[in-house]
């Protein structure tokens, strides 16, 4: 049975007016196009289709808002690298995710990183973005069935040598389910309601 039986959409927002009122808690997931967030959050909820996932980059391009539990939401947000998206289009993402990062009930991130790129150059400009107001930040290596036993124990001890005390960081994989309990355990504990 599902840890989260009654996750759902919400809403794609397209401005900071639409998102859902500040309250509860919520837990942003991001990473470049095609890094496999859409799939985490999939194999995070126990759906199939909860976010959409596509082999085509860019596909996200609102702040997608789910509810997984009552008051305790996941954001999807768009990923980035994406070369054919339009400037403009980039300035609003930029003034969306600025909006959320100022709401209380954002606890923390989720950034989603290809265990075969490693974090990059923006990866590590959306950690500091998130630590900047003392968010949490967990990195997750996806697509970890994809390289072997060397390359993920290299990548991994590559990322915590990188990111210290900024983050956390684990291998992921949808495919074979690596990792998966680990961060649903995580993310239960960051949406958990505060004393």
């Amino acid at each position: 049975m599902s840890r989260f039986p009654k996750a759902h959409f919400m809403i794609s927002a397209a401005s900071a007016a639409q998102f859902p009122p500040d309250e509860g808690a919520e837990v942003a997931f991001a990473g470049r196009s095609n890094a496999g967030k859409s799939s985490a959050i999939n194999a995070l909820t126990e759906r199939k289709a909860l976010a959409r996932t596509s082999k085509a980059p860019g596909q996200t391009r609102l702040l997608n808002f789910f509810e997984i539990a009552p008051m305790q939401r996941i954001v999807d947000l768009p990923g980035y690298g994406y070369a054919s998206v339009a400037a403009t289009e980039r300035r609003l993402w930029v003034a969306l995710i600025d909006s959320l990062r100022a709401r209380q009930s954002l606890v923390g991130l989720f950034l989603i990183v290809d265990v075969r790129r490693g974090i990059g150059t923006r990866d590590a400009q959306l950690i500091d973005w998130a630590r900047e107001d003392d968010k949490r930040v967990h990195v997750l290596l996806s697509k970890a069935d994809k390289s072997t036993r060397l390359e993920r124990t290299v990548a991994l001890k590559t990322a915590r040598n990188l990111l210290g005390e900024e983050a956390s960081v684990q291998l992921l994989s949808v495919t074979d389910k690596t990792g998966v309990t680990d961060a649903q355990n995580l993310l239960v504990d960051w949406l958990a309601p505060r004393q």
